[in-house]
């Protein structure tokens, strides 16, 4: 894997109507920004080959909306992305990826976000990246890696639907 992009799931309604955290669909606005961040990602360049989903309906339907971007995906639904720490996240990328160029996730936070921190921190990262994935990581936030031959991470962009005329939260 040369490049991942961590991409927080879209907004979601606060409460499935069966009660249940897994079921919480997105909301319009969720929907819209989903689509719109994936475009950016698209034509900046930032196209997956393989798609890592949590089974969570919200991320589900991120992927739906976002998927238009990426024809020709190979897509994962993943148990262990779903309430996973962020080793749990990184743990899920040693595992089917290997042929893969670049690698989405489509999960949740605080995972999402504890991660990209931690992978900044262990890449050396520049301080001002550091900050900045820190301080923001809003439903429909994609931060964007290039991974070294050492498999070191470092920053090549971060996206917020907000930044590029959606609503994220």
């Amino acid at each position: 894997m040369r490049r991942l992009i961590l991409l927080r799931h879209a907004k979601a309604e606060s409460r499935a109507t069966d009660g249940e955290d897994i079921d919480r669909a997105l909301t319009a606005r969720g929907r819209h920004d989903a689509a719109l961040v994936a475009a950016v990602l698209a034509r900046t360049g930032l196209t997956p080959d393989l798609a890592l989903i949590s089974p969570a309906l919200r991320a589900r339907e991120t992927w739906q909306c976002a998927r238009d971007a990426f024809p020709d995906v190979e897509t994962q639904v993943r148990d262990g992305l779903y309430n996973a720490a962020p080793e749990e996240v990184a743990d899920e990328l040693d595992v089917g990826t290997q042929g893969a160029e670049t690698v989405i996730v489509i999960g949740h936070n605080p995972s999402l976000q504890e991660l990209s921190v931690n992978m900044l921190l262990a890449g050396d990262g520049a301080a001002g990246d550091i900050e900045r994935v820190s301080a923001r990581f809003a439903t429909s936030t994609a931060a964007a890696f290039r991974i070294d031959a050492a498999g070191r991470a470092a920053l090549e962009g971060l996206f917020h639907a907000r930044d590029h005329g959606g609503d994220g939260e």
